[in-house]
């Protein structure tokens, strides 16, 4: 991993899950009787507003109640004295590397402290319940839903993170299941273009015989072992 200028971290809910941020899924995965890939859908919000609404209040509610954890301070370190290019793609809609002190985040996701105006397309920051919360400050309608990238919607800034791929010489993917495209496909596209890949994960993902080097164990640990390993190197 010599002569490493620009990185790209992806990290997914591995991450997280070390701060005890709940999936809301019970043990056949599902939330108020219905799967969590039957609640976060257009046509969902559409047929029961409220429902959806309740589900993201709620998750809202708990990000309050976690911390970042080691793993996400570490990254954040690494924002903070990398002096090359560095961008840390999340499929988390939590504020965790943002709170842990990170900068250089891209939410390709969504954010779970973000609303966007169904009727105009206005986003910002949101904090509280959105049932019986305020309306758009833009437009004035009562049409805020969660600046969350539903299930069959396209995530944010894809181009951007694309062309971020074709020259970053190091790909890293933290506590992903490499199952959900389009983010499963990162790795491929970054060794195409020539970048040193690495998977640091819980267990083997979907995608690990794509990787050039997979470690195995919880991301609190690995992530901070990586960071020091990566900053002695350079």
């Amino acid at each position: 991993m010599a002569d490493i200028q620009t990185i790209v971290v992806l990290t997914g809910a591995g991450i997280s899950a070390e701060s005890g941020l709940a999936t809301f899924r019970g043990p056949e995965g599902l939330w108020e009787g219905r799967r969590v890939e039957e609640i976060c859908t257009p046509e969902a919000l559409f047929a029961d507003r409220e429902l959806v609404l309740d589900f993201y209040d709620q998750r809202r509610r708990a990000l309050a109640t976690v911390e970042p954890n080691a793993g996400h301070r570490a990254l954040a370190w690494l924002d903070q004295h990398w002096p090359g290019e560095l961008l840390i793609v999340t499929q988390n809609v939590d504020d965790l590397h943002e709170r842990a002190g990170a900068q250089r985040v891209l939410h390709m996701h969504g954010e779970l402290l973000s609303a966007l105006c169904s009727a105009c397309g206005a986003r910002g920051g949101f904090a509280g319940d959105m049932i019986g919360g305020p309306r758009c400050a833009v437009c004035g309608q009562d049409a805020l839903r969660p600046d969350i990238v539903f299930f069959g919607e396209m995530p944010y800034e894809m181009e951007r993170i694309e062309a971020l791929l074709t020259r970053a010489d190091l790909f890293v993917s933290i506590g992903t299941s490499g199952a959900v495209y389009p983010a499963a496909g990162f790795v491929q596209g970054a060794r195409q273009a020539g970048a040193d890949t690495l998977e640091l994960n819980l267990e083997p993902s979907a995608g690990s015989h794509h990787f050039h080097e997979t470690r195995i164990g919880p991301a609190s640990v690995l992530v901070p072992a990586w960071v020091e390993e990566l900053i002695a190197e350079g």
